[in-house]
């Protein structure tokens, strides 16, 4: 098994939280006098860091963009948070990957303090070694490279990983994301990519990123790690 480290996403490659996000995306701009009713507009906010989506997408000054994400914070943490579903397919993945040896972590950009929370929610937390999220605004930990390279800090720190040659882990380690977010972050972690189109990437997206594998399904991502 050349591949042994098998990081994964979480929204729109395990989790199908659209309704979630988008709502209290909606909720936040509804709250500093904007409508957005264009729902090709609202998934962009899936994935990248919010403070800068609500800047890039919608043209809110850095103080705004934080009382966006705060006001968007106020419905997602009670409400938003569970609008979500797992993709079928998922937890037979997961349990299967954990059955044939695999080490899984999850490397998301979502607030980690929501981490724990969603995967208990849907009783997958027993199937990941370690779960990265971001840091909240004011901590460093924000983008998908650094939220990957955190991974290895703590796969070393659980003894999964050797930490005296990070080299080699990296090169048994795969990202497996659905924006390009993900592939992007894992070419400046230097570990490969698998993008998944079954997520929220619009089109041409993982291409251009470039991705180094792309499935189709959840189905085809376990049968692209055998071929690793």
């Amino acid at each position: 098994m050349r591949k042994k480290y098998i990081l994964f996403d979480l929204d729109g490659t395990l989790t199908d939280s659209s309704e979630g996000i988008t709502k209290s995306v909606q909720y936040a701009l509804d709250k500093l006098g904007i409508t957005e009713n264009d729902e090709a507009v609202l998934k962009r906010y899936i994935g990248p860091p919010l403070d800068e989506s609500f800047a890039k997408f919608h043209g809110l000054s850095r103080e705004d963009a934080l009382k966006a994400v705060n006001y968007y914070r106020e419905r997602y943490k009670d409400t938003g948070i569970y609008e979500n579903r797992l993709f079928d397919g998922i937890k037979e993945l997961l349990s299967s990957l954990k059955k044939e040896g695999y080490i899984t972590a999850l490397a998301t950009c979502k607030p980690e303090i929501y981490v724990p929370r969603i995967l208990e929610y849907f009783n997958v937390d027993k199937y990941f070694d370690v779960a990265v999220g971001s840091e909240l605004e004011g901590g460093e930990r924000r983008h998908k490279n650094q939220v990957i390279d955190e991974v290895f800090v703590r796969l070393a720190a659980a003894g999964l990983a050797d930490t005296g040659n990070l080299s080699e882990t990296k090169s048994q380690s795969i990202m497996i994301g659905d924006r390009k977010d993900d592939i992007l972050g894992a070419k400046a972690s230097g570990i490969d990519s698998i993008g998944v189109r079954y997520g929220f990437a619009e089109e041409q997206e993982l291409e251009i990123a470039g991705a180094d594998y792309i499935v189709e399904t959840v189905e085809d991502i376990r049968g692209k790690l055998k071929t690793l």
